[in-house]
């Protein structure tokens, strides 16, 4: 399996930990998660056309967002 590696803040991590705790997962798996729906949101952004905000700050973080050119 291919391996990432990411450095977060100490403010970060904490939440990461605390939420991974309260969804009985490992703080890598959790954040897995959070990149492979941010992802999948990424990927049909473009299908939709919608604003794609979602209310998981975390996901938030990673996503990819589209932003217009300014002229």
């Amino acid at each position: 399996m291919p391996s990432l590696t990411i450095s977060l803040s100490e403010n970060l991590m904490n939440i990461v930990k605390k939420r991974a705790k309260k969804n009985l997962q490992q703080p890598a798996e959790l954040v897995e998660e959070i990149v492979r729906r941010s992802m999948l949101s990424y990927r049909d952004y473009g299908r939709s056309g919608a604003d794609n905000i979602t209310d998981d700050k975390l996901v938030n973080i990673f996503s990819r967002k589209k932003y217009k050119k300014k002229k």
